[in-house]
């Protein structure tokens, strides 16, 4: 990344938009030319704290670092998203991210923030989680990724015929219910055979970009 060909502000920073490889924006923060180079040469997010005049690594102490997978300037070159990698809650209140609902003044129970794709990816690390706590005797996803591959997989294929069962009906809640099952398990045979849904993603860009000549 050239630096001279960004635009930082009087103050000599430039705000850097933080997002997971899943699309959630996790945080906002400020980078100035030092910090942004921190970034670049050890791999980990490294702001520039104005109330303290000096350089963080977000996550130094908690241990829930950015580990930066891109950095990209906007049209104007004076506002960075850093794509990244997070290795826990990003969010000083230890929730995913600063986004987050807050209960003293974000969205109430009564009105939740809308459902968005990004969510699949906090999925995905619960189901990550019962799987390091799988057991025969724990709950029902621990249960079946004890049982292992072949009985997850068996659960796909069953998904997978009443979603299409589901799709002859007039009945939308149902159809869409069976398919939330399916991209349930799906995800669980997944993760047990060391993919994820990210990686799916990767294939279908990589085709599309074959087929448009785009990027890869």
């Amino acid at each position: 990344m050239d630096l001279a060909a960004l635009t930082f502000d009087s103050a000599g920073l430039i705000p850097g938009i933080v997002q997971d490889r899943a699309g959630e924006v996790r945080m906002v923060a400020w980078l100035n030319r030092e910090s942004l180079q921190r970034t670049l040469d050890t791999g980990f997010v490294t702001f520039w704290s104005r109330s303290r005049q000096s350089l963080w690594v977000k996550g130094e102490s908690s241990g829930n670092r950015l580990r930066v997978v891109q950095i990209r300037p906007d049209c104007d070159a004076d506002a960075l998203l850093i794509l990244a990698d997070p290795e826990g809650p990003s969010c000083h209140r230890g929730t995913e991210s600063c986004f987050d609902a807050d209960p003293e003044g974000g969205p109430s129970a009564a009105q939740p923030w809308p459902a968005t794709l990004p969510w699949l990816g906090r999925l995905e690390a619960l189901l990550k989680s019962r799987r390091a706590l799988a057991d025969l005797n724990g709950s029902y996803t621990q249960k079946l990724f004890a049982q292992g591959v072949d009985r997850i997989a068996k659960k796909v294929v069953e998904e997978a015929g009443e979603v299409v069962i589901a799709a002859k009906n007039d009945d939308r809640k149902e159809f869409l219910g069976e398919a939330a099952d399916l991209l349930f398990h799906l995800d669980m045979l997944l993760l047990e055979r060391g993919a994820s849904l990210l990686d799916v993603v990767e294939v279908l860009h990589r085709r599309h970009a074959d087929r448009t000549g785009g990027p890869a």
